[in-house]
């Protein structure tokens, strides 16, 4: 009776279908036979039996025929990091700073693709654009016209080795020991592919510099190079200061040094033709070119990152090996470019330094300038000690625009460094402030206050360090009384008075402040900030 009710159900079964096939062969046939049936299906979906259960024959609704699911997969991966313009690629330089770091002998053989149109028009708006044209005569704005068309010819040169590096237009500016310094204007678009090539090779070099080196570094400048300076005097045990400086630098870079050097971390044989191009490119003085064998033009773009890798494999490296093996006592370096400093604790380590460091000078043709690289006796006990032998104050020394001398703090008589404006430095910067003066003199006393009013603040901005206030309102006073001459000046019977001008002053130059913080407080908080 069984046998037949089963029997009746799939003849009842098979008439409902309308002669099509049943489930188990329409099963079958979709796995294997009839591939066509889902050809649109993802081929990793569920996997259709095509067995029907133990009893399936005998009894329909005894088990049903359930799908396997397919084996679990890996989760969709992320995408790689976006950039700026949210479109998927490359980590870019990122990538190559952490391939830098993690490995300080790999040397990298493509390089120049990163030297894109977007890196080159980021470059082209981070140039100053009051800046002084090269040979060519083509200004900031008058290259912006057609900018992006620009760009792409320059980038495609660039690309296909046609670039040829421009000579640099040779002008000289006055020093402040009365000697003039020679510059090196280059075009602007040796400017746009140096700032590029830059940034692409800072991405490398900023993983290798030391931490004593301050000059021409990204999130570096004087004041952490000055701040760095006074807490090493303060802390540490330093006695003895040489005060180094390195007699025509940027005149006087080895070619063939300096392109070992590169080597060492560059293989990109396009990277290296730009840079022996800059390095060869000569200069233009008067419409005369002449060669350049030797050095690199002080004031072009590229010229302080080959500085800082030039003194980086001859100075820095060296000192740092010298500092492990040789040294005894403390040893401090701050070096911003050429300019350096040295502390040391006992003086026959400084001697013994300073011979080493003329050898290792005259092997890559670098010399000590005789009369400002000097030996001095500086520090907490200098003061003390110099007095017992009767002798006279410690000697100072000039860094990075600042006078160094010891002092003793007011509170509690504790030794401290006192810093204060180079006095030479601010009577050249108040003669020029008085030529300027004389040629606005007729202009209107809003604008002269204006123009005065900034330069005021940004020397400030500058030289507003703890302990430099009286030298502060020196320097007001005296832009103070230039102005009142030229406003006296204006008319021969001029009715100006000094309470008339100290309304004038009052009104446009700031007020002497310290707008510093004190230099251990400042350093501290940069080592505290780059631990996290």
């Amino acid at each position: 009776m069984r046998r037949n009710f089963n029997r009746e159900n799939r003849e009842t079964l098979s008439a409902s279908n309308d002669g099509q096939q049943p489930p188990s062969e329409r099963s079958a046939n979709a796995h294997g036979g009839n591939a066509d049936m889902h050809a649109e299906r993802e081929s990793d979906g569920c996997v259709v039996p095509t067995k029907s259960a133990n009893n399936e024959e005998y009894s329909f609704s005894a088990e049903s025929m359930e799908g396997r699911q397919p084996a679990k997969r890996n989760i969709e991966q992320a995408p790689l990091d976006r950039t700026q313009n949210r479109t998927p690629r490359s980590r870019g330089l990122f990538g190559v700073r952490e391939a830098a770091e993690a490995d300080k002998t790999l040397r990298f053989n493509n390089l120049l693709h990163h030297v894109s149109v977007e890196l080159m028009r980021d470059s082209f708006y981070e140039l100053k654009r009051q800046s002084a044209p090269g040979i060519d005569g083509v200004t900031w704005y008058e290259y912006e016209q057609g900018l992006e068309e620009r760009l792409v010819d320059l980038h495609g040169r660039v690309h296909r080795g046609s670039y040829r590096a421009q000579p640099s237009k040779r002008t000289w500016i006055p020093k402040p020991d009365g000697k003039q310094r020679p510059l090196g204007i280059a075009t602007l678009e040796d400017k746009i592919v140096q700032a590029s090539v830059r940034t692409v090779l800072q991405a490398i070099y900023e993983t290798d510099f030391l931490g004593f080196s301050y000059g021409f570094r990204p999130g570096r400048g004087c004041h952490q190079a000055l701040d760095a300076l006074s807490y090493a005097l303060l802390k540490k045990r330093v006695n003895w200061i040489l005060d180094a400086d390195i007699r025509g630098f940027f005149d006087n870079i080895d070619h063939e040094w300096m392109m070992k050097f590169i080597e060492h971390r560059i293989a990109d044989k396009r990277i290296l033709r730009l840079i022996r191009k800059w390095l060869k490119a000569g200069v233009s003085e008067d419409g005369q070119w002449s060669a350049t064998t030797v050095g690199t033009p002080q004031g072009s773009v590229i010229s302080p990152l080959l500085a800082n890798i030039y003194l980086h494999y001859v100075l820095d490296l060296w000192i740092k090996q010298w500092r492990e093996q040789h040294a005894k006592g403390d040893v401090v370096v701050i070096r911003y470019a050429d300019d350096i400093v040295f502390g040391f604790t006992e003086r026959i380590n400084a001697e013994r330094f300073l011979a080493s460091l003329h050898e290792r000078f005259a092997k890559f043709g670098l010399t000590l300038h005789p009369e400002k690289t000097r030996l001095i006796e500086f520090g907490r006990f200098a003061s003390e000690r110099r007095r017992e032998r009767g002798c006279g104050e410690p000697d100072t020394f000039d860094f990075l625009g600042f006078t160094h001398r010891c002092g003793v703090s007011n509170t509690k008589g504790w030794f401290t460094v006192e810093r204060i404006t180079i006095a030479k430095r601010m009577r050249l910067t108040l003669a020029k402030i008085k030529l300027q003066l004389i040629k606005m003199r007729h202009v209107l006393l809003g604008d002269v206050g204006r123009w005065l009013g900034r330069v005021v603040r940004g020397w400030m901005n500058y030289f507003a360090v703890p302990g430099n206030l009286r030298r502060l309102r020196q320097f007001v006073d005296e832009v103070s009384k230039l102005w009142y001459r030229q406003v006296h000046r204006r008319s021969q019977r001029s009715s100006w008075t000094w309470s008339r001008m100290r309304r004038l002053i009052r009104k446009f130059l700031p007020r002497p402040k310290i707008v510093h913080p004190y230099p251990e407080i400042r350093f501290l908080d940069r080592l505290a900030a780059r631990a996290v």
